[in-house]
């Protein structure tokens, strides 16, 4: 059982997100035990530079060798945990890098005459989603949620849960409420 761990906070130790998915990736080791392959990537240590016309074009090796790392461990996982802060309504930068390279047409996904076929196979994935505010399922300033849902979707990969603590900076008792609802989730896994 392959487990790719993402984290995208920039926050450190403080960082709900980083908090949820651990917590995750811990009951997830321990349902399979002994056959839990873990690898960690660290999107605020790890850099991926933003997608540019170089890159895409494949015109720098070393770029082209860390995407080609990178999609090898999305398409590599059985399960996928990513630890998604909420920035600005949006993703972190960092964690839209990532997209980016495992976005690839012709391995992730294809385009046929009935439109986009996913090729990802099938995975689970976890979003430990953590939010400042409260925003709800169907917010219309929510692209966090949805937009990885979507490639996600795009993928081919539509075991997508969310767990998501969010109204995390809106006082010390509504923190703990986010986080014991989440935890609960984690526990149902």
């Amino acid at each position: 059982m392959k487990i790719l761990h993402i984290d995208s906070s920039i926050m450190g130790d403080a960082s709900v997100s980083r908090q949820l998915s651990a917590n995750i990736v811990k009951q997830l080791q321990q349902k399979y035990g002994a056959e839990a392959e873990i690898q960690h990537l660290d999107l605020a240590v790890q850099h991926i530079p933003h997608l540019s016309s170089q890159i895409l074009m494949g015109q720098d090796a070393e770029q082209s060798a860390l995407g080609e790392q990178l999609l090898q461990q999305y398409l590599d996982a059985d399960v996928v945990v990513v630890g998604a802060a909420m920035y600005n309504f949006g993703l972190p930068s960092t964690l839209k890098a990532w997209i980016d390279r495992i976005s690839v047409a012709g391995r992730t996904f294809k385009y046929t005459e009935q439109g986009a076929v996913g090729l990802a196979g099938e995975k689970k994935v976890y979003i430990a989603s953590s939010r400042g505010g409260v925003y709800g399922d169907d917010s219309p300033v929510d692209y966090q949620e949805g937009l990885l849902k979507t490639v996600f979707n795009f993928t081919g990969v539509t075991d997508v849960e969310i767990i998501r603590a969010e109204g995390v900076n809106m006082g010390a008792e509504i923190k703990q409420q986010a986080m014991t609802a989440a935890q609960a989730q984690i526990q149902a896994i």
